[in-house]
């Protein structure tokens, strides 16, 4: 998304705005339509922008696909009354949900979608309530959809409520309301399906917005650059494997967008692949490489990573939400490491905190919140030396604090109970990992010595059927 605030409309975006409610207006007047129908998105907007606070690019975004919609209505309209049924209205609502995963604003498009096709077509209040209800009924069976059969399983409940609302308006069954409006309403769910299957890749390309389907592809282990980090940088792919999974048991615990977080946490160190010996996680066997460098250069080099982190992603075509999380990971925060090291080795000579800082910004969003928290506490909690519960969660809670102290999140919409929810799932998560194992006697040859302290209960006994068995 754009790093424009939300609040805030340029002046490139206002004219977008200005031209796109002109050009409706024009193609209402002269095609003959309602000009309600212009005023309407009028105030679809002015809520959007006042009280929704979203970008206004979004609302260019929305405004097209009832555009869309309008122009198709507009091209049934001279058509007999049959046809106008299989508008696949409800569409335009799924659509909106794949693509921006908010219900707010696809309860509003179901709305939007049946008003102005049933002012295009000549619905009644009924016929548009039950595209209405459709709408609604296909975007909240979308929301977490991550199959193309949940779509066509999608579609089914579009036509099961639709036929439903119909009956319940006219309970009344004969072969004209069979065959002329239960029917085609039955077939229309399944057309909603056909068509946002068909194009939901396109309107994923034009927005820059990114679907579960897309994500799911970029989760898989043979893309390229996993392949790739696999391979160059071992450790940093651990690494974002084990942060990856804090981060998406963090985000299903406040309701976030626990996929995106994932993928997002896959790709976060890829920048790391140009020079990996550089940093702890892939230095096996030779020694730390910063020893032989000075503090600055070391920065440098840290810092370097991020930018060429940014490079590669857009080399292999990323989608802008997944580039976010490179640089947001981080933050503006402190390489406190190399800052104390030059304040111990005395180059205070021009020295100033601000330039040891990763340039930022600080996460926008709860999913880049998320993994710059995830980062920091994989990171601490590796350090160590034991592993006990209460260790673990004396560290998370400390960098997790200091994070906030510093004002890493002050730019995203996290709150202080989402924050200590966070805490409370890394802590779980990590305590698991790290879990204490039973140590068995050593035995020695067929009559093994049992140890006078040995546990008696066979399931602790037997490695490959008890409790402690398992990792």
């Amino acid at each position: 998304m754009s790093s424009l605030p939300n609040n805030s409309i340029s002046s490139d975006q206002s004219i977008m705005v200005v031209v796109t409610f002109l050009a409706l207006v024009v193609f209402c007047y002269f095609s003959g339509l309602p000009l309600i129908i212009p005023l309407l998105v009028f105030f679809f907007g002015l809520h959007l922008f006042f009280f929704k606070k979203v970008n206004p690019r979004l609302f260019l975004h929305l405004a097209l696909l009832l555009a869309i919609l309008v122009f198709a209505a507009y091209a049934l309209k001279s058509y007999p009354h049959l046809l106008h049924f299989y508008l696949p209205i409800a569409s335009i609502a799924m659509l909106t949900m794949l693509l921006f995963n908010d219900v707010q604003i696809s309860f509003m498009m179901a709305f939007m979608s049946s008003a102005l096709a049933g002012i295009v077509l000549g619905f009644d209040l009924n016929e548009t309530l039950i595209f209405f209800l459709g709408g609604l009924a296909g975007s909240y069976k979308v929301r977490e959809a991550r199959t193309r059969g949940a779509l066509i399983t999608a579609g089914f409940f579009v036509s099961i409520i639709q036929v439903i609302c119909a009956f319940l308006i006219n309970p009344v069954l004969n072969k004209d309301i069979l065959m002329y409006s239960l029917k085609p309403l039955a077939f229309n769910g399944l057309i909603c399906a056909f068509v946002v299957i068909a194009t939901s890749k396109i309107f994923e390309t034009i927005f820059g917005e990114i679907t579960n389907f897309t994500l799911l592809e970029l989760s898989d282990s043979s893309h390229p650059l996993l392949k790739r980090m696999v391979v160059e940088a071992p450790g940093s792919y651990h690494h974002s494997l084990i942060v990856s999974n804090l981060a998406e048991a963090a985000a299903d615990a406040i309701d976030a967008h626990s996929l995106l977080v994932r993928v997002g946490a896959y790709y976060h160190d890829i920048g790391k692949m140009v020079k990996p010996e550089y940093f702890t996680e892939n230095q096996m066997v030779i020694g730390n490489k910063h020893d032989e460098l000075e503090p600055s250069m070391s920065r440098l080099v840290i810092f370097n990573h991020v930018k060429e982190g940014i490079e590669l992603a857009r080399k292999y075509r990323l989608n802008q939400r997944i580039i976010d999380f490179i640089p947001e990971h981080h933050g503006t925060s402190l390489m406190h490491y190399f800052y104390q090291k030059a304040l111990s080795e005395g180059l205070t000579d021009g020295l100033e905190e601000k330039d040891y800082r990763y340039p930022g910004p600080k996460p926008q969003s709860k999913e880049t919140a998320i993994v710059l928290l995830a980062d920091s506490v994989e990171g601490a909690t590796r350090a160590l030396d034991e592993h006990t519960p209460q260790r673990i969660e004396d560290v998370v809670r400390k960098v997790i604090n200091n994070k906030f102290i510093d004002g890493q999140l002050d730019e995203c919409n996290l709150t202080l109970r989402e924050i200590d929810t966070i805490a409370s799932v890394f802590v779980r998560v990590l305590s698991a990992m790290y879990h204490g194992r039973v140590k068995y006697p050593e035995s020695h040859g067929n009559n093994p010595k049992k140890s006078p302290k040995e546990d008696t209960n066979p399931a602790r006994q037997d490695p490959q059927g008890g409790e402690s068995g398992v990792s």
